[in-house]
């Protein structure tokens, strides 16, 4: 039997009622017409008073619950299915957990929504750059700058050196998917970071050797050291590549890049400093974010794609690491981030 309306609910409420109201005037016998006319009267009373009392109750009970769900924009059916079996008293909890998991999901949506437009914003701002000069490169040269040997071949080199920065960026960003969708399957190599820390500074060196800086990497005198770890060596190399070459470009000319290592018991910790122009505090949080630039204009005069920090966050964190910056102006920065330790004893038995 399915009540549906608060009317219904009141007519057996009160047929239920007048019943028993008739078999106890039955059972002391009283005549038939006051037993009809008490029957009537009980039915009528019961009647309304029960109308009256479901139609209040209804009002306090389920009012809150009908905003709730109506302020959503959701209809009954989706939600009947979890609460069909509950009490009307614990259903004004359950659609008020209900409803702020959904403001959470909803808030979650909305963020993530953000973040899409403003990644789609930046890469195409930073892929419109490269275009439009190449564009303007080869109008030139189709308007009459190619039979001029003064310009000719200088904007086919300028037109390359933008293709090459699109070729770069469209690399990260494949570098950053195939991250994103294989965060739990790297593979993990057992290997001496400093071993990999000093081959990358070897060949940093001609880059850096244009700026006057110079890189050492310390921790150990000799090698093997005892900074062995566990993670994906090529992608470690990766970060290791990313956060020496920035040390170099953004670093003071004539300075100093130090890459460090440090025991922490279970972890190894790396660090990569260097004494340049530093990171604004307000800009330090964000230096993470994809295209994000601390210094817009010098980031796209030393070529690089706003991707490199990004990349290197991803690694990191697909090894259940967590890396970080703490940075002055005028002082420098050193970004630190740990790997798995290898005990020496557990490669002795190897």
């Amino acid at each position: 039997m399915k009540i549906k309306t608060k009317e219904t609910a009141s007519l057996y409420i009160a047929l239920l009622a007048t019943a028993l109201v008739a078999g106890v005037l039955a059972a002391i016998e009283m005549r038939w017409y006051l037993m009809l006319l008490v029957a009537l009267c009980a039915f009528v009373l019961v009647f309304v008073a029960a109308l009256f009392l479901i139609r209040k109750y209804v009002a306090y009970k389920l009012r809150p619950i009908y905003s709730i769900v109506s302020a959503r924009d959701v209809h009954t059916s989706e939600i009947f299915s979890e609460l069909q079996d509950k009490r009307v008293e614990s259903l004004g909890e359950e659609l008020t957990a209900w409803a702020d998991t959904n403001d959470k999901e909803i808030a979650r949506l909305k963020e993530a929504e953000h973040f899409r437009k403003q990644y789609l914003g930046n890469v195409a701002h930073e892929l419109k750059t490269p275009i439009f000069n190449i564009q303007g490169y080869i109008s030139t040269l189709l308007d009459g700058g190619l039979e001029d040997e003064l310009i000719n071949r200088k904007y086919l080199e300028r037109a390359e050196k933008s293709i090459d920065r699109l070729i770069n960026i469209v690399n990260d960003l494949e570098t950053i998917n195939k991250l994103e969708s294989s965060m739990t399957a790297l593979s993990r190599d057992t290997f001496d970071i400093v071993a990999v820390a000093r081959e990358i500074a070897e060949q940093a060196e001609i880059e850096a050797d244009k700026r006057n800086i110079k890189i050492q990497v310390k921790g150990a005198d000799n090698l093997p050291s005892p900074f062995w770890v566990q993670a994906n060596k090529h992608y470690v190399g990766q970060v290791l590549v990313n956060l020496i070459i920035n040390s170099i470009r953004y670093g003071k000319e004539g300075g100093l890049t130090r890459v460090r290592f440090s025991d922490l018991l279970d972890k190894i910790l790396v660090e990569v400093e260097d004494n340049g122009q530093g990171i604004a505090p307000e800009d330090q949080p964000r230096v993470f974010e994809r295209f994000y630039r601390a210094d817009k204009s010098r980031s796209r005069e030393q070529g690089g794609t706003g991707l490199g920090l990004a990349i290197v966050k991803h690694i990191v964190e697909a090894h259940g690491e967590r890396i970080s910056v703490r940075s002055a102006v005028g002082v420098g920065s050193t970004f630190s981030f740990t790997l798995k330790k290898v005990p020496l004893k557990e490669l002795n038995k190897k």
